[in-house]
């Protein structure tokens, strides 16, 4: 009886909330679609607000490169951007290069004077064979010519030699073309946006600030890029530079002493 007493106040509660709830949604709609509508406002008002708070995120250097390069124009900005390109490609490929060239030629000399010591000849020729760099393939010249004499084997390395630092040169003068085409690229471009400017001024009748300043800055981005490529590729090149210098230290050190070993070799 308990049982069947609870359930009849349950669904008795039931039914006067659901009819409650629907005479009211019958009784006002514009009254809960007002409500919604007020809501909604608060909240957009709220983020708006919350927005407008906010401090304007500070540009990075790439974004303020990147709007200073389309402001100064795509003619004379466009071809600056091609020195740089062609002359980073050049530069990167010339350190790969170099890079793959040193040879730990102490460690070259002894496993040749071994091999001369126990195998002989071939033996040394193999070693310089599968040994990777310019001062390996130098040494081998030398050593085709081992029974011709030590004036032969001299004649061969120092030939060899210069074949090879043409070798290792190649390529830099390129980059120092686009050392020195950079910024006089740059340089035109701010000759004539300042007489486009100019015109600007001649076609306006007056000598506005605003005319005047706004055609300078656009001529002297392009001189400012022009020096930023410049210098980047300088960098390269003296490092580049010096690169090829410590090789060619090397070849020369290792060429004498390697003319030594073969000289005692032969007068046995």
């Amino acid at each position: 009886m308990k049982k069947i007493i609870a359930l009849l106040t349950i669904a008795g509660i039931i039914t006067f909330g659901a009819s409650t709830i629907m005479f009211a949604q019958d009784s006002d709609p514009d009254t809960t679609t007002q409500d919604t509508t007020a809501v909604v406002e608060e909240v957009v008002a709220a983020e708006t607000v919350e927005m407008q708070a906010e401090p304007e995120r500070p540009q990075t250097f790439h974004e303020v490169l990147k709007e200073k390069f389309i402001e100064g124009g795509p003619e004379f900005m466009g071809i600056v951007l091609l020195t740089l390109i062609f002359g980073l490609a050049i530069s990167i490929e010339r350190i790969i290069y170099l890079t793959l060239s040193t040879t730990n030629t102490k460690k070259l000399l002894t496993s040749i004077e071994s091999a001369l010591d126990s195998d002989g000849v071939d033996k040394a020729k193999e070693i310089c064979r599968n040994t990777r760099g310019p001062v390996a393939s130098i040494f081998y010249q030398g050593l085709l010519r081992y029974d011709s004499g030590v004036e032969e084997v001299e004649k061969s390395i120092v030939s060899y030699g210069s074949v090879i630092t043409g070798r290792l040169e190649s390529g830099v003068s390129w980059i120092s073309l686009f050392i020195a085409l950079a910024p006089m690229l740059g340089f035109m471009g701010t000759v004539i946006g300042m007489i486009q400017a100019f015109d600007d001024i001649a076609a306006a009748g007056d000598i506005s600030p605003q005319i005047v300043a706004t055609g300078i800055k656009v001529a002297l981005l392009t001189t400012v890029f022009g020096l930023i490529v410049a210098i980047i590729l300088q960098i390269f090149y003296n490092y580049i530079v010096s690169k090829i210098d410590n090789l060619v230290n090397d070849m020369e050190d290792s060429s004498i002493t390697f003319i030594d070993i073969m000289n005692k070799y032969t007068k046995k």
